[in-house]
């Protein structure tokens, strides 16, 4: 027999969501327009790489008696949280050396995220229109990359800030 169940949380180095701490590594990100040197930190600013699958949605729902109705619709999949929200664009994405970053597995499949952003837009295109027939959905565009954050070390207490909104919260780590 095995060592019996444990009510504790599992050590972070167990826990599934944690990732690979990398001195560096190459990696296809989501173009930050915060740069991380220019960070507000009393000390070290760290990094958090994301996996992010997004996809640009070509929806074509049919109309009883009117010509179909198309849509498009671009679709986050964040692969490591299980969540799909919209997006403004598809964005661009570069290949970048980051340094000091601990990479987060993607829990998600890539046919598991596909599944996830076509399930997304038939609920958001439900929410628009009746159906008479499920709506066709097309991925016209398909972008595997990593969204950074950035953990900056301030007197007042750790934030994380997002790479490409620059917004900022507390970080509760």
């Amino acid at each position: 027999m095995g060592a019996p169940p444990s009510d504790d949380p599992p050590a972070p180095a167990d826990h599934p969501l944690v990732g690979d701490h990398h001195e560096a590594v190459d990696l296809r990100v989501i173009e930050p327009s915060v740069p991380r040197e220019s960070v507000d930190s009393a000390g070290r600013v760290g990094a958090v790489a994301y996996p992010f699958r997004v996809y640009e949605a070509e929806i074509e729902v049919d109309r009883p008696l009117l010509a179909p109705r198309k849509d498009r619709r671009v679709i986050s999949v964040d692969r490591s949280r299980r969540l799909a929200v919209r997006a403004d664009t598809v964005p661009e994405v570069q290949e970048q050396r980051v340094e000091d970053v601990l990479v987060l597995p993607g829990e998600l499949s890539p046919e598991q995220s596909d599944e996830k952003a076509r399930e997304a837009a038939f609920q958001w295109t439900l929410r628009g229109s009746i159906l008479a027939d499920a709506p066709e959905i097309e991925f016209s565009a398909v972008v595997d990359a990593y969204k950074l954050f950035w953990l900056a070390e301030r007197p007042g207490g750790d934030v994380i800030v997002d790479s490409v909104r620059g917004e900022e919260r507390p970080y509760e780590g």
